[in-house]
C-alpha cells in the first residue's frame, strides 16, 4: 500500500492548484496511491505535530511526499526523522531567516483562515531545522530561479548531492508543474 503525502506552503491550503493538480494527476494515473494533503498550520511545532499523527497510523505502508516551499521545509524535516522519499518544490530552506518581515496578523490566500505570527514562532522554526541532509538520494528538489519569494540558490547549496532540477525563469508558484508529475511519480514510486 502507499500513500503520498503533499505538504503545501505557508499561508496555502489544500486548495492549491499544485495539490488539486496533483491530487488529480494521482486519481488518474496511479490511483493505488493514497493522495493525503491535510491542512497545515502556519506555526512549526502545530505542524510537525500534525505530520506526525498524520504519518503514525501509516506504519507499514509506503509513505512518500511532496513540499511545496514551507511544506518543502517540513518534507524535509520528516524525510529526515523518518527516512522517507520526497520531491521538494521550491523549498523553503531557512524559513526562520527573513520572517521578521512576516510578524503581525495574516489570513491564508484563500481567504479562509487568519493568524499571527509572534518572535516564539520563528523560533519554533529554528528549531526544527537541519543542519544538513543525511541521505540525498531520498530527495528529488525542483526549483524556478525566477522564485520572487526565496532564493533558489539556498536550496541549491543546501540539497547539494540530492538529484536537482534548476529551471531558468519560472517563479515561486512553479511555473509548468504538471508537467513533472510523470517524474515525480518515477521517482517516488517506479522502484515498487
Amino acid at each position: 500500500m502507499f500513500t503520498l503525502l503533499y505538504l503545501h506552503g505557508l499561508n496555502s491550503s489544500p486548495k492549491s492548484k499544485k495539490a488539486r493538480l496533483t491530487r488529480e494527476w494521482f486519481a488518474h494515473r496511479a490511483p493505488t496511491v493514497d493522495f493525503l494533503c491535510p491542512a497545515i498550520p502556519p506555526f512549526a511545532h502545530a505542524a510537525m505535530d500534525m505530520l506526525e499523527n498524520e504519518i503514525a497510523p501509516l506504519e507499514g505502508r509506503t509513505v512518500h511526499m511532496v513540499g511545496s516551499s514551507m511544506g518543502g521545509f517540513f518534507a524535509t524535516c520528516l524525510i529526515e526523522k523518518y527516512d522517507l522519499r520526497g520531491v521538494l518544490v521550491n523549498p523553503a530552506v531557512d524559513p526562520a531567516k527573513g520572517m521578521e518581515d512576516l510578524l503581525g496578523k495574516h489570513k491564508n490566500f484563500q481567504g479562509t483562515e487568519f493568524w499571527t505570527l509572534e518572535p516564539r514562532h520563528i523560533e519554533e522554526y529554528r528549531d526544527n531545522a537541519h543542519e544538513k541532509i543525511k541521505n540525498k538520494s531520498n530527495y528529488l528538489v525542483l526549483l524556478q530561479s525566477g522564485d520572487e519569494v526565496l532564493d533558489y540558490r539556498d536550496a541549491v547549496e543546501y540539497y547539494a548531492g540530492c538529484s536537482t532540477i534548476v529551471e531558468q525563469g519560472g517563479n515561486h508558484s512553479f511555473t509548468n508543474y504538471q508537467y513533472y508529475l510523470e517524474q515525480i511519480y518515477q521517482f517516488l514510486f517506479e522502484e515498487y
